[in-house]
């Protein structure tokens, strides 16, 4: 549980590297900068493993990165190649038996994976698998997919040929990382829903979630992996299979608005863009007359900057954020769960007030995050106080990696804006009106996109039972 509970939760991350040049580059401390990159997509566990010409060597455990690694255990995963992975729960609860990376052991030697997405067929595929008799020690749909690929390889000719036997019988999201003995393999899902990237360092060669990672060990940008697109780096280059390519392209566009790093670049198109023309597709349609625009530290900095511009009314600061708090500050109850939110973010009282405040935020989910804020500014003297949402309202769970909660924790499900806005105590509120996604997002570049939490549209069937897939359910006997 995060300690802002009314914030959607990041999917995870995911860092590789084939390190042709071990006698000066570090392949696990150059994946512990990576992950470190990448900590905004997950603060539950972390882990790295690597390939030391011999064994696999992994060390993972519960909380940040700069929590779970040290000189010593870095210095112990000594390898050329190294899978790291940061995680936040959406299938599987946050245990240490879900961390990742996941090893196994099988037939034809060891196989390592870090996966970030979800499967919609998980489920599913779990049954049929301990129908066969396989045997589960986690509770994440991950540990079903590198099953899956474990399986394949027996009747293949390699590793990649059963990732793409994989690819036939998964459905849904999956970015992942493939390690071997003498191989890593990269494949992004047919539709593209989360990001891939690759880059490269003198002669290695680096696989990130995001490019800001690449830019973390100074790795040069190469290309984003396509849609379905598997890529194998061996001490022979780089190959990559296409068959599975050519579907149409559905990359979340929460990634744009909220998920990714301010300074990544997805698809071929700048987050810092995007969330940029947010702001002014919002401030077109829902303008106010206002002093001052301010937006919710960190993600909603970027899109009031936008809407500033726009509207032609002064970008201010008007919250401040304790750098000292992170994510995962916890707290044992709903009511404290909500206090929290003062103790990270506190009102800027001398430019605030007798001034009339637009605040802009990238999304409210249960309201209650956003009606403290609005009540903070007040207090602080604020004048006025009108919410502007850099996304539509939420009112379809996430089958895809993102942990939208289900309908009835929706506040836009059981309410009217009106309703809405009277709940928060905002002067006025507006969301981005949905057909505004496709400017943001196709208008910068982006080939394809889903937009299912928003619209109910879904660009794969999702499961009939509405019920987040979860396998933390008590066996019977």
């Amino acid at each position: 549980m995060q300690e802002n509970y009314d914030k959607i939760g990041e999917e995870c991350g995911v860092f590789a590297i084939f390190n042709n040049n071990a006698d000066y580059l570090n392949s696990a401390r150059l994946t512990y900068y990576g992950l470190y990159a990448l900590q905004h997509r997950g603060q539950e566990s972390c882990g790295i493993t690597v390939w030391n010409g011999n064994e696999m060597k992994t060390h993972k455990g519960m909380g940040l990165v700069h929590e779970v690694f040290d000189n010593g255990n870095i210095s112990s995963l000594d390898g050329n190649v190294a899978i790291g992975h940061v995680r936040y729960s959406t299938t599987g609860s946050s245990k240490p038996e879900n961390a990742q990376p996941i090893v196994v052991k099988y037939k034809k030697g060891s196989l390592a994976m870090a996966h970030n997405g979800n499967l919609v067929n998980a489920s599913e595929l779990r049954a049929k698998l301990e129908s066969m008799g396989s045997i589960f020690q986690s509770t994440n749909d991950s540990e079903v997919l590198v099953q899956i690929i474990a399986r394949e390889r027996i009747n293949s000719k390699n590793t990649q040929e059963a990732v793409l036997k994989a690819m036939d019988i998964i459905k849904g999201a999956y970015s992942i990382v493939v390690m071997t003995a003498d191989k890593l393999i990269a494949a992004r899902d047919k539709q593209g829903f989360r990001p891939l990237c690759i880059g490269k360092i003198d002669d290695s060669y680096v696989v990130a979630s995001e490019t800001c990672a690449l830019d973390s060990v100074k790795a040069t940008f190469l290309r984003d992996i396509e849609p379905g697109e598997i890529v194998v780096i061996d001490k022979n280059g780089v190959n990559s299979i296409k068959d599975n390519c050519g579907q149409k392209h559905s990359s979340c566009v929460f990634e744009y608005i909220y998920f990714a790093r301010t300074d990544s670049i997805i698809d071929n198109v700048s987050v810092y863009k995007a969330r940029k023309e947010a702001g002014r597709q919002l401030a077109k349609a829902s303008p106010v007359d206002a002093d001052m625009i301010i937006g919710v530290p960190d993600s909603g900095l970027v899109s009031a900057m936008g809407f500033a511009e726009e509207s032609h009314i002064p970008y201010g600061d008007g919250l401040v954020k304790n750098r000292y708090i992170g994510r995962t500050f916890i707290q044992p109850d709903q009511k404290q769960r909500e206090d929290s939110v003062n103790i990270k973010l506190n009102a800027l009282r001398s430019e605030v007030e007798g001034k009339r405040i637009v605040m802009i935020d990238d999304s409210i989910v249960r309201g209650t995050t956003s009606a403290k804020l609005i009540t903070m500014l007040k207090h602080a003297g604020a004048r006025q106080v009108h919410m502007r949402i850099s996304s539509p309202p939420f009112m379809w769970p996430c089958y895809f990696g993102t942990d939208i909660p289900s309908k009835d924790q929706l506040i836009a499900c059981k309410h009217s804006i009106e309703e809405i806005r009277q709940l928060i105590g905002a002067d006025s509120l507006a969301f981005l009106p949905i057909d505004a996604l496709s400017k943001i997002v196709e208008g910068l570049g982006v080939n394809g996109y889903c937009d299912a939490c928003f619209s109910g549209n879904y660009t794969v069937d999702i499961p009939k039972d509405t019920e987040k897939i979860k396998f933390d359910k008590p066996f019977l006997v």
